[in-house]
């Protein structure tokens, strides 16, 4: 007897269709066919076997029942019921999340942009730091880091810096921190010790692709610019900075480096990014007016976390976390135990909105 509560309707279609998909790779030749298809099938493998593990220990535990009526195995299957039961709980759990609708851009690598707030210096400060943070949590997974832009504060840190963040699922993870981070502690040119609190707002794009959007030539106007230098022999000499203009949002990205052509390469991925992610917001607005009050909303003017460092803790306001382990978190080392809580909860709420 199958679990009650799952579309079993729905799921039997997905394990359908994989084994047709099973079926064209095994007679298939085509180099793009053989692609596409393992893409899907890839993307169905987690829901199947799951599944199959399901209907298995369903299985089990309906051969428990019968066990039940035999007064020699009674026993045995009273022992064994409870731990069965627990799984197929587990197991039914863990389908509905697989069935949740996907967002299309989890799986992309992600343009993040780190911007100093209200504070000053100490604003700059704490922008390198956060940078260094997800530079380390990016490490820890796999993922490589790639600066396109970066504007340094006067006293250290950065007033802006933009890197490429690029890996297998970097948005599905990095998605929950865009907002404003706000951070109390003593700077370092505070001679009177008082605590200060500053900012840094956060964004996180994901990378779109040719596909993802499309540029029409005349929509699109490039200037060039002397790249601002601290001095040297080699300072205003070369005109290498980059400006690109929107034309019809009136966005515009501006790449400094000593390639001019590397510089318009990056400054037109950083733009695609902010309009595949205006895009994005657009029909999610559309589809949920509420949406500024979900987790996981990427709402930038929205305070999302406070870093305390008199009291060694950080705290996450949208789902009222608190850890004290704030050197762990800003090291990126326990930045998974509060992205974890986030994404936990993202899931509940969508499960909450299917069960109405």
């Amino acid at each position: 007897m199958l679990p009650t509560g799952l579309p079993w309707d729905k799921i039997d279609q997905l394990v359908t269709r994989a084994e047709i998909i099973d079926q064209k790779l095994a007679s298939t030749s085509d180099g793009e066919e053989l692609v596409r298809l393992s893409k899907e099938r890839a993307e169905l493998s987690e829901i199947v076997d799951t599944v199959g593990r399901l209907k298995a220990v369903a299985a089990e535990r309906a051969a428990l029942d019968e066990l039940a009526s035999d007064p020699e195995m009674a026993a045995l299957a009273d022992e064994e019921r409870p731990q069965l039961d627990a799984e197929i709980e587990r197991l039914v759990q863990t389908v509905r999340l697989l069935l949740l609708p996907k967002d299309a851009a989890d799986e992309k690598s992600a343009i993040l942009e780190i911007r100093a707030g209200t504070g000053g210096d100490e604003a700059a400060l704490f922008a390198g730091d956060l940078f260094r943070m997800y530079q380390r949590y990016a490490a820890l997974h796999g993922w490589k880091v790639e600066v396109l832009s970066e504007s340094e504060g006067e006293a250290g840190g950065f007033k802006e810096i933009i890197a490429n963040v690029s890996g297998r699922g970097v948005f599905a993870r990095l998605k929950y921190e865009s907002g404003v981070h706000r951070v109390q502690r003593v700077p370092a040119t505070e001679a009177s010790g008082r605590i200060h609190t500053s900012a840094a707002t956060v964004a996180v794009l994901p990378e779109a692709e040719d596909v993802d959007i499309a540029l029409k030539a005349e929509d699109i106007r490039i200037d060039t610019t002397r790249a601002s230098s601290a001095g040297g022999q080699h300072a205003n000499t070369t005109d290498t900075a980059v400006r690109i203009t929107h034309v019809p949002t009136g966005t515009v990205i501006v790449v400094a480096g000593r390639s001019q052509h590397q510089n318009r390469a990056q400054a037109m991925q950083i733009l695609r990014a902010r309009l595949f992610e205006d895009e994005r917001a657009r029909l999610d607005s559309e589809r949920a007016a509420d949406r500024r009050g979900q987790v996981g909303s990427g709402d930038r003017s929205e305070r999302i976390r406070t870093y305390n460092f008199p009291q060694g803790r950080v705290t996450d306001h949208r789902i009222n976390l608190t850890l004290y382990k704030l050197e762990q978190v800003v090291s990126g080392e326990a930045l998974d135990e509060v992205i974890g809580p986030l994404i936990t909860e993202h899931q509940a709420s969508l499960l909450a909105a299917l069960d109405r």
